[in-house]
């Protein structure tokens, strides 16, 4: 039996672990290819069901044309304009398609993209005339789903079942997977509960920063229509129930359009963006170097703090001195400053392009 370091202190420090291990590692047990590149991501998903960890695999040199768009996500107006804009100029209203909603929402939409410099738009009188910049590539390939659970004991395996039950179903992402800590037994417990043999097993090993497979997912029909589980009825079997479990379906078109929305919001994000809900601003703060990343750390608590416990309410909450903002302030100056630049261009380094 081999031995294996204490789990992270939260479920938040997890998560940023496995982010990191992906990140690097992706996919696992074999090598990545040299034409393709791997955008990690967390707490992102849809209206009704968001995953801790997203792996967005892309082909890389589409990804360079995805560049060309900027950093940020295009959301769904946008990219209803940009994936339709004409390669010659022509009145927006009959160069796109219906929009299904009001046209004064794809006009907000064309002079958003204006200004982002990502859409040529002129006006001829009184209509407004539009012409592509680029052709938008199909840049996304495979969505790989991750739920974290660092102690996947038989309560949290029950929990977690109905939520992969539904991610199964609908099929939005290529793969479902649980990440959880390894016990180093000789068989993982993680895979004896009762879950979705569905999903994927990752054992990740917090001392040696590593991961490794111990069930294999089952690759999900993103292509076919899809079951939303609406409700259940889990005890539809008692005397005492007496309404069935409901369901809809979803095209293969709506999983499309989610699927590249939550590529997108994922491409701006990525998953050192915990720092946009911390207060890196407070004396205490820090960023610690973890086998090349670096991780937030509260030098009053000494630990890796959440998103919760990082905030203005906080007890040791301590502004930057004033001697500390010296140069460049508030442009520029400041460690709280430093920390979200340095984070921000590591984030763009695995954007090929920007």
């Amino acid at each position: 039996m081999r031995a294996v370091t204490a789990a992270p202190s939260s479920e938040f420090e997890f998560e940023l672990l496995v982010c990191q291990w992906v990140e690097r590692e992706w996919p696992p047990g074999g090598e990545r290819d040299a034409d393709r590149a791997v955008l990690v991501a967390r707490q992102l998903g849809t209206k009704r069901r968001r995953w801790d960890t997203i792996a967005i695999e892309a082909d890389r040199a589409a990804l360079r044309r995805r560049a060309n768009f900027g950093f940020q996500h295009l959301d769904g107006d946008l990219l209803h304009v940009i994936q339709n804009a004409p390669a010659g100029w022509a009145w927006y209203r009959d160069a796109l398609p219906d929009p299904g909603y009001s046209w004064r929402y794809v006009r907000e939409a064309i002079h958003e993209a204006d200004d982002r410099g990502i859409l040529d738009v002129r006006r001829d009188g009184n209509r407004i005339e539009i012409r592509r910049k680029w052709v938008y590539p199909d840049w996304v390939d495979r969505i790989v789903a991750i739920e974290n659970k660092p102690d996947l004991d038989a309560s949290a395996a029950r929990a977690l079942r109905p939520q992969l039950e539904r991610d199964v179903a609908l099929a939005l992402a290529d793969e479902a997977w649980v990440a959880t800590t390894a016990t180093g037994e000789r068989v993982e417990p993680a895979i004896l509960e009762d879950i979705s043999v569905e999903a994927g097993v990752l054992v990740v090993d917090p001392g040696e920063r590593s991961a490794s497979v111990a069930w294999h997912p089952r690759s999900l029909d993103v292509d076919a229509p899809g079951t939303r589980i609406e409700d259940r009825a889990d005890d539809a079997d008692s005397e005492y129930v007496q309404s069935a479990g409901t369901f809809e379906y979803v095209d293969p078109e709506r999983k499309r359009e989610l699927r590249l929305r939550i590529a997108e919001r994922a491409y701006e994000r990525g998953w050192r963006s915990f720092i946009d809900s911390m207060r890196p601003d407070c004396r205490h703060f820090e960023l610690r170097d973890a086998e090349g990343q670096l991780l937030p750390h509260c030098a009053a608590k000494g630990c890796t703090q959440t998103s919760a416990e990082c905030s203005g309410s906080c007890s040791e909450y301590e502004p930057e001195p004033p001697a500390w903002r010296q140069r460049g302030w508030p442009i520029e100056g400041g460690p709280g400053k430093r920390l979200r630049q340095l984070l921000a261009e590591r984030r763009r380094r695995h954007r090929p392009g920007l």
